[in-house]
């Protein structure tokens, strides 16, 4: 075999793994999120899949990630209260919102104690996962190129959100 051949084939499968990872056995919300985690809004698959949209579901149940631009909420500047989709949860205030022109909503700074993050390795992309604490909904990352004070940006699927006007 030529060279290329073999590095070729060492690339896939050094990316085999993360690839299994994310088309394997994906119960919901992820199970390494779950492990040992019990979250105070807990539901079955059947009963998450009756309460959301087949999108939302993917989303917050599936860590899927919508497609940038779609949502409404990028563009929602009004004063209010952005809440988990799945739970009611407040997660961030419309002051901490920023147009980061992503696509999608972004904020520079969550409501105290609504999320949990953790880090997510998938396809060898160093990134931190931001999930909603109280029902582990899937919502999106966090990157450290936001705007002050905190130089965070929450970059969050919009269709894991319900905006509350105040």
């Amino acid at each position: 075999m030529k060279r290329r051949h073999w590095i070729a084939i060492g690339l896939g499968a050094a990316g085999v793994a993360p690839l299994l990872r994310y088309l394997g056995d994906r119960e919901t919300v992820a199970t390494e999120v779950k492990k040992g985690k019990v979250f105070e809004i807990t539901k079955s698959e059947e009963e998450w899949k009756k309460i959301l949209t087949p999108q939302q579901f993917k989303v917050l149940r599936l860590e899927g990630t919508e497609a940038p631009g779609t949502s409404p909420l990028d563009r929602e500047y009004g004063k209010g209260v952005y809440h988990c989709a799945g739970c009611d949860l407040p997660l961030f205030t419309s002051e901490t919102k920023f147009n980061s022109k992503t696509g999608w909503p972004s904020f520079y700074a969550p409501i105290a104690n609504a999320i949990e993050q953790r880090e997510d390795g998938l396809f060898a992309l160093e990134r931190t996962e931001v999930h909603c604490r109280r029902c582990g909904g899937h919502m999106g990352h966090v990157f450290d190129d936001g705007p002050k004070p905190t130089g965070l940006r929450y970059c969050i699927n919009g269709v894991s959100l319900k905006f509350v006007r105040t």
